[in-house]
C-alpha cells in the first residue's frame, strides 16, 4: 500500500503511518489528554468519577504521593489482532490528571474501581475531619 496520499489540492501528504515510521497511528499515544471527572462530597468523604474510555486495569495507573494523587492510563485500540495495521487515524490516548488532596481526606484509604471505562475513586474523610454531634449540657 502507497504511503503517501493526494489532497485535493494536488500536493502529496505524509499519512499519519509514514509520519509514524510505519507504525500507524494506533501504536503512538498522543499528548496526554486530561480525562473529565465529576466530583461529588458527603459526611463520609469523597467519590471521584474520572471517564477513562477504552483504559483496561492493566493500562491504569493510580498513585497517591504525599497530598497528590495521579490518575494515569494509556487506552487501547480495538482492532484483529491477526492483522497488521498498515495504515490508521485512530489515536490512542494516554490519559493524566493530578489533584492535590485536602488533608482532611484519608488517603491511606482510598478505594478504586474501574467499570466500563468510568474509574471510581472513594476517599474517606479522616476520622477526626468527620463531622460530629457536640451534646450541649445545661448550666448550673
Amino acid at each position: 500500500m502507497d504511503n503517501a496520499m493526494q489532497t485535493t489540492g494536488g500536493r502529496t501528504a505524509q499519512t499519519q503511518s509514514q509520519a509514524n515510521g510505519g507504525r500507524g497511528a494506533q501504536n503512538a499515544p498522543a499528548q496526554h489528554v486530561v480525562p473529565p471527572v465529576d466530583i461529588f462530597e458527603d459526611e463520609h468523604g469523597i467519590t471521584l468519577l474520572a471517564d477513562l474510555p477504552g483504559v483496561s486495569r492493566e493500562r491504569l495507573g493510580v498513585r497517591v504521593d504525599g497530598d497528590s494523587l495521579l490518575i494515569e492510563g494509556t487506552a487501547e485500540v480495538a482492532g484483529p489482532r491477526e492483522l497488521e495495521l498498515v495504515y490508521g487515524e485512530a489515536q490512542v490516548p494516554a490519559y493524566r490528571r493530578e489533584f492535590t488532596l485536602s488533608r482532611e481526606l484519608d488517603a491511606s484509604r482510598i478505594d478504586a474501581q474501574l467499570k466500563d471505562g468510568v474509574l471510581r475513586l472513594s476517599i474517606p474523610k479522616a476520622e477526626d475531619a468527620k463531622p460530629r454531634r457536640i451534646e450541649v449540657r445545661l448550666a448550673d
